[in-house]
């Protein structure tokens, strides 16, 4: 069954920023709209409001359970990632909206979540070549470098390091902005080419999504 709209819930205005311009490229001429907060803590607490109005909308339109989906995104931070996904499972499950975890094979599903490792900020060291496109003066080298060769395991926090490499190429000098960087950053990203692998497994839920 084809997709014909996507939401996306994430928690933050930054991971809206890279949205705008990421969505298009993996999902076509679907459409699609995305729903921001202002932090973890606030997406989960509105949350499961939110999904139960997905439900009920569900169970009485047709269009919204058979070509409608919604994608949670939220970054793990320093929570275990299977428990973050379990939660939010669970509240799905709560609300009656089927995920593409629950649900049976074949059946239609309305709900997927996918986190950032540990942030959005992983994406980009996945996709370094869209940095040094949007930021000419930082090293080519810093993949290769200890500590970054694997983009979901940078450590001491990935926007802070992020910004610390920024910043020793003379950018960001009063602290980074993170919309801004999303912005810059997202508009030379190409999906196929990041090396992270939270990053991959998002792309390949939108893939198969609109290729159902």
């Amino acid at each position: 069954m084809s997709v014909d709209f996507v939401e996306f819930i994430v928690e933050e205005p930054s991971m809206e920023a890279a949205l705008r311009q990421l969505a298009p490229r993996l999902l076509g001429d679907v459409p699609f709209e995305v729903f921001p907060h202002q932090s973890k803590d606030e997406l989960l607490k509105r949350l499961p409001d939110r999904l139960s109005g997905y439900a009920k909308r569900r169970s009485r339109d047709a269009w919204f359970r058979e070509r409608c989906r919604v994608v949670v995104v939220v970054d793990r931070d320093d929570d275990d990632c299977v428990e973050m996904k379990a939660r939010i499972e669970a509240m799905a499950r709560h609300a009656g909206l089927p995920t593409r975890s629950s649900a049976k094979r074949g059946a239609p599903w309305s709900l997927v979540v996918r986190l950032a490792i540990e942030e959005l900020e992983a994406w980009y060291f996945g996709d370094w070549k869209a940095v040094r496109a949007a930021y000419p003066r930082v090293s080519p080298a810093v993949p290769e470098k200890d500590g970054f060769r694997d983009p979901d395991a940078v450590q001491g926090g990935t926007w802070e390091a992020f910004e610390r490499v920024l910043q020793s190429a003379g950018y960001f000098s009063g602290g980074l902005r993170k919309v801004e960087a999303a912005i810059e950053v997202s508009e030379h990203m190409v999906p196929s080419r990041n090396r992270s692998r939270s990053f991959q497994i998002f792309r390949d839920a939108l893939v198969e999504m609109v290729a159902a």
